[in-house]
């Protein structure tokens, strides 16, 4: 299956198919100097395959999780590309999860103002969500993603085979941001995980949270308006993360967690419950809300002691409203389970 985001002169093909990765080659050309940044994570013979088919390939194997989006490690990628002669002719390829393609790509993005990106997302949170969108960023200190930029790859393939490495656990929060999908945009993709086996359904699942996330980025590439829908669960889920240290929840989970308290429908919200619940993902915690809101007021969408946050009052329907941030207090302390 293949899904053409639309952008004009920056679209691209997003090419969902199975066993891809061994064929990499017919899809995006590899006869060029090649950057593969993965991480320990990612089985090596993923690498290898991708390795074998490039005509000048250097790996680049980062640490695992949030702790790779550093300028460290951000530096040290860019010091690999100028100690290869690497030019605007060349290109740089996420092999990984979200993690990786948010790294490699700023670093595609900000090399020479610009070179190749392609992106082969390995996990299930990326080949849903991450990978597509232009989206691409690194941390500062306990921030998420707050330096970036918005770069479009030149393409995204997408082996669903790659999954089956995955631990339950990361395969599981991964869906979490298709289930956002569904709550947002898609009805019946909300409806498909109260009704089947995710696993059953895993191909139909990836391609209509694409289809969601392609829709939307179409409309509003740069998040002036439309986009930030996709930011549901994300803005109260990022505090949370952070408290965590970005590394004792995964990021779905809190994603997971930021949703609920945006859900104004009491049965949708224990519907959303009983989704999370089945995908093993936890539905309360507890954390401290004075800090996780510390983390809120240095959020980017916030401006002015006010940001917008996105609600859902029905399956398939997003409402954006801007609200003191106090609001979100309230909500976070509402929340707060011991």
């Amino acid at each position: 299956m293949e899904i053409t985001v639309e952008l004009n002169e920056r679209s691209y093909p997003i090419v969902l198919q199975r066993g891809i990765l061994a064929h990499a080659a017919e899809y995006v050309n590899l006869q060029r100097n090649v950057l593969i940044v993965t991480d320990q994570g990612v089985p090596q013979v993923y690498v290898q395959t991708l390795q074998e088919q490039c005509k000048r390939a250097y790996v680049c194997t980062v640490q695992q999780g949030e702790g790779a989006k550093s300028f460290p490690v951000y530096e040290m990628l860019c010091k690999m590309l100028l100690e290869h002669d690497f030019s605007r002719k060349d290109c740089v390829v996420a092999l990984g999860g979200g993690v990786v393609g948010d790294l490699a790509g700023f670093a595609a993005a900000s090399y020479m103002r610009g070179i190749d990106f392609i992106n082969i997302p390995t996990t299930t949170l990326s080949q849903i969500d991450s990978s597509i969108g232009g989206k691409v960023a690194i941390n500062l200190e306990q921030v998420k993603n707050v330096i970036g930029a918005f770069y479009q790859p030149q393409a995204v393939l997408i082996d669903p085979d790659t999954l089956s490495t995955l631990p339950k656990r990361h395969f599981y929060n991964g869906l979490v941001e298709a289930v956002k999908a569904g709550l947002i945009y898609d009805a019946e993709l909300f409806a498909l995980f109260e009704c089947a086996d995710p696993e059953q359904e895993l191909e139909t699942i990836l391609y209509r949270a694409l289809l969601v996330k392609k829709t939307v980025v179409e409309q509003d590439e740069k998040e002036a308006n439309l986009r930030k829908i996709l930011n549901f669960g994300h803005t109260i889920g990022h505090g949370i993360e952070s408290v965590y240290g970005l590394g004792g929840l995964l990021h779905g989970e809190c994603v997971g967690l930021g949703m609920l308290p945006m859900i104004e429908d009491e049965a949708l919200r224990a519907r959303t419950k009983a989704v999370l619940e089945k995908l093993g993902v936890p539905t309360q915690v507890t954390y401290d809300p004075e800090a996780v809101y510390a983390c809120l007021v240095h959020d980017k969408k916030a401006s002015n002691g006010h940001i917008t946050i996105v609600k859902v009052a029905q399956a398939g329907h997003a409402e954006l409203q801007e609200v003191p941030l106090t609001v979100l207090r309230e909500k976070l302390k509402g929340q707060k389970t011991e």
